[in-house]
């Protein structure tokens, strides 16, 4: 038996020497990180000062080449001994000074205070913000409840603010640019005591090995060695658990050490995304099949909105986030007994299937088959109205449900969220959840409309006989249940207003009812709603307005004019969530007539506490 080898106590291993390389190498890149912003801002200062200089010496070159006339003395004026006189002075020698009459103007009624705006005419889906973009101002004096406001955001925002690539203090989170190299810088220490251990471990072989010639099979394996050493090595193990152990809430090492994968694969400039193809004009072109190489055209094309990469619905497949309202729980597949509801629903599925196949029909003339078709397309819409659940009032977002060669039940998203199935669901057009349209002949502005009825504006492709169909002229159609997705919006005008700030004035008269504008603006989580409300309550103006259960309309940094409407308790207009073709929409609409030039208002909703807060001009009217 031969005798072992002891291996050498792994002192390069030891989590403690690991811990001490990760702090002082954090350290190091903190002061660095910091040494580098500070120079970039000098640089940054340097240049544009040249610049200014470059062009204050284009400037005055220019006026030098000019003729400068003096400015003729105007004679004074007489006869108004009571105004005052001030005396202008030029700074060029050879001119004389001169004497005015002072005249005060009349004071100006300030213009309220505006915050930058974009202007949009529909919604804008965007990203959550995981990053505070800057820390709000609170005024020149800041309080402590301030100080504590601005601390509580921070933690919102897991204490990462922009353009701090250092942690911040109290956090412990890092960057991904700190964190890739602090893992490099880590990762240096580990090759060169790999280098030292194979040195010395090898140093006899080498000994013995010294004066042997250098064959053709030696060489080779140096040469592939040298190649193995140039190549980057993935980092050991141990440097990922000392991080962790040193800054627990980045996560596991395991999950460090995914992050580091991806973060190393997105740097790679020659690494293509996932499911992408090179070019096919450039030199790594592949022969693929036709679903392959026209996969970003299928995927960023917008079945919904008929365009490229729109705005308003997201091109990546989103994960199924609705929870059942009951818990799982199995059922058995046989009748436990002759009460059991399974035998019972059975029975009635055969009976209902059985009335359904008597001959009615022919023993009808046509105007009886028509009106019996109505009744029992009524019967059907009444039936799919009572099967939601009016006690809850939660509205999810429609996600387009697909579940091929499975109809839809409890399991299908669209009834997992009480929503119908529409035209963009791969289910069977003739499923049973599908929303069937109207069928009126009048404007639908009433609850006899099935569309009405269930707060949804008339489809083009199912409401075939109200003339929401008629796309001849979108100005003058008779359904009046479509204004939303025509954009038949009213005129309305920004002026200051008679509350509070700005307000929207509506330029032409409107009948009760009719459709005046859509609430327009970011679309937004529900997550990211409430810290963004944070601020907006600190700064006392809000424009967020509840879409669903899923999203919020902000109209803080993007919306229409219908942004800047007050709030009322006796309001002139009303705010109403409307299905529109698929999509969650805010419309506001007239509560009475209104005339041309009236301010509008809509009841925000606030609470007691709120509308004493928010509304005091109102407050003391209605206490006179």
């Amino acid at each position: 038996m031969s005798k072992m080898d002891i291996p050498n106590p792994p002192t390069s291993k030891c989590i403690t020497y690991w811990k001490r390389k990760v702090k002082s190498e954090y350290m190091r890149l903190r002061q660095l990180k910091r040494l580098q912003a500070n120079m970039g801002a000098k640089a940054l200062y340097v240049a544009n000062f040249a610049k200014v200089q470059e062009k204050t010496q284009i400037l005055n070159e220019e006026w030098k080449k000019l003729r400068v006339q003096p400015v003729q003395l105007m004679k004074p004026v007489s006869g108004h001994p009571f105004l005052k006189k001030c005396t202008i002075e030029s700074i060029f020698p050879g001119f004389a000074s001169q004497h005015m009459l002072m005249r005060s103007l009349n004071t100006v009624a300030l213009v309220p205070i505006m915050y930058s705006w974009s202007p949009l005419q529909q919604n804008f889906m965007v990203e959550d913000e995981t990053v505070l973009c800057n820390i709000p101002y609170m005024g020149d004096e800041v309080k402590e409840e301030d100080e504590t406001f601005i601390e509580e955001l921070i933690n919102n925002y897991d204490g990462k603010v922009h353009g701090e690539e250092e942690m911040i203090p109290g956090s412990v989170l890092i960057s991904d640019a700190v964190f890739l190299e602090l893992v490099d810088a880590l990762n240096q220490y580990s090759d060169e005591e790999e280098e030292g251990h194979n040195d010395t471990s090898d140093g006899k072989q080498d000994d013995s090995k010294e004066d042997l010639p250098v064959t053709r099979k030696r060489k080779r394996h140096a040469i592939e060695g040298n190649k193995k050493s140039s190549k980057k090595q993935f980092p050991n193990d141990m440097i990922f658990s000392a991080i962790a152990s040193m800054f627990p809430e980045n996560g596991v090492p395991d999950d460090m050490k995914e992050r580091y994968r991806e973060l190393t694969e997105m740097s790679d400039p020659n690494a293509l995304p996932p499911q992408c193809t090179p070019n096919i004009d450039g030199p790594n072109a592949k022969s693929v099949q036709r679903e392959q190489s026209l996969h970003s055209f299928h995927t960023l094309f917008c079945r919904r909105c008929f365009k490229y990469d729109c705005f308003l619905h997201p091109f990546h497949a989103t994960p199924n986030v609705y929870k059942r309202k009951n818990k799982e729980i199995k059922i058995e597949p046989e009748p436990c007994g002759t009460d059991c509801f399974l035998l019972l629903v059975f029975q009635f599925a055969v009976k209902e299937s059985l009335i359904l196949k008597l001959p009615t029909d022919e023993l009808m003339n046509p105007s009886q088959k028509k009106k019996r078709k109505h009744r029992l397309w009524a019967a059907h819409c009444r039936k799919i109205q009572l099967k939601k659940d009016n006690s809850s009032t939660q509205v999810y977002n429609y996600q387009p449900c697909d579940h091929p060669d499975r109809p839809c039940d409890s399991t299908c998203p669209c009834i997992m969220t009480q929503n119908f199935c529409e035209k963009f669901c791969q289910c069977n057009p003739d499923c049973q959840n599908r929303f069937p349209g109207c069928r009126c002949k009048t404007q639908c502005n009433t609850k006899q409309c099935p569309c009405y009825l269930a707060v949804r504006e008339c489809d083009p492709d199912l409401c075939l006989t109200c003339g929401a169909s008629e796309h001849w002229d979108c100005k003058v159609v008779s359904c009046k249940n479509c204004s939303i997705q025509r954009g038949l919006k009213k005129h309305l005008l920004l002026a200051p207003s008679d509350v509070a700030g700005w307000g929207t004035f509506i330029k032409e008269s409107v009948q009760k009812n009719e459709f005046i504008s859509e609430y327009c603006g970011e679309l937004i989580s529900q997550d990211e709603a409430d810290r963004r409300g944070k601020v907006y309550d600190k700064y006392m103006s809000s424009f967020l307005f509840n879409l669903n259960n899923d999203f919020v309309v902000d109209a803080t940094r993007k919306g229409n004019k219908i942004r800047f409407a007050n709030h009322s308790v006796n309001p002139n207009c009303y705010a109403k969530v409307v299905m529109v073709n698929g999509d969650h929409r805010i419309g506001i609409f007239a509560k009475r007539a209104i005339q041309a030039g009236e301010e509008l208002f809509f009841d925000y909703r606030y609470s007691q506490a709120d509308a004493l807060k928010y509304v005091g001009i109102e407050r003391e009217t209605d206490v006179l």
